[in-house]
């Protein structure tokens, strides 16, 4: 930034001030002309010194708990902590064991492709004909691991098989979805409550 020159009637004034003024530091005049800076000065800040580092040996636990690589809760949990629709008091005799299922359907063995429509077959067939429990059997999974970087759940059918039944065709028709007492296959298999015919 280049400074301007000061007009003659600024340099009357300037000259005046100086002249009734003490100096602070009589060896070092300021030329005729020129402004003094008068501003005050900002202190320079005071950065921190970083706090020691704690003494500590290799091999010494940090005592933190590690944090869990999966993303979501596991399929027995979300199920298990969706919200009651049914009768409370059904679901209750439901989750012990003491309701029959009305029909059952095994999905054993099957694939992706061949356990869809089958679980789309199963679940409206069964609705039509006005059952209200239903079992579908999926099986817990094989433990597969390919060593990938990427975990992989196993149980392929065991956690695709509640996403189905919530999405369209089968979402009107179903009521709640609860996993199956140990009596009626446990973690690998699924209570389906079905809504009554309208």
């Amino acid at each position: 930034m280049s400074r301007r020159r000061l007009r003659p009637d600024e340099l009357a004034l300037w000259e005046e001030v100086a002249r009734k003024a003490t100096p602070l530091a009589p060896e070092r005049k300021p030329e005729p002309g020129t402004l003094i800076d008068t501003a005050p000065r900002k202190p320079k800040p005071v950065t921190p010194r970083p706090a020691p580092i704690e003494p500590f040996s290799v091999g010494e636990s940090a005592n933190v708990q590690p944090r869990g690589h999966d993303v979501l809760p596991g399929i027995a949990e979300r199920i298990g902590n969706a919200p009651v629709k049914m009768d409370k008091k059904a679901h209750a005799r439901l989750k012990r064991g003491k309701l029959m299922p009305e029909a059952k359907l095994d999905l054993h063995g099957m694939t992706l492709d061949q356990a869809h429509p089958a679980l789309n077959n199963f679940i409206q067939r069964s609705h039509a004909a006005g059952l209200r429990l239903v079992l579908v059997v999926t099986g817990k999974g094989k433990h597969r691991d390919s060593g990938g970087p990427i975990p992989v759940r196993h149980g392929v059918l065991r956690h695709n098989v509640p996403q189905w039944l919530r999405m369209m065709p089968l979402a009107p028709l179903v009521l709640q979805i609860s996993e199956a007492h140990l009596k009626h296959g446990g973690g690998g298999a699924y209570y389906v409550y079905l809504r009554r015919q309208r």
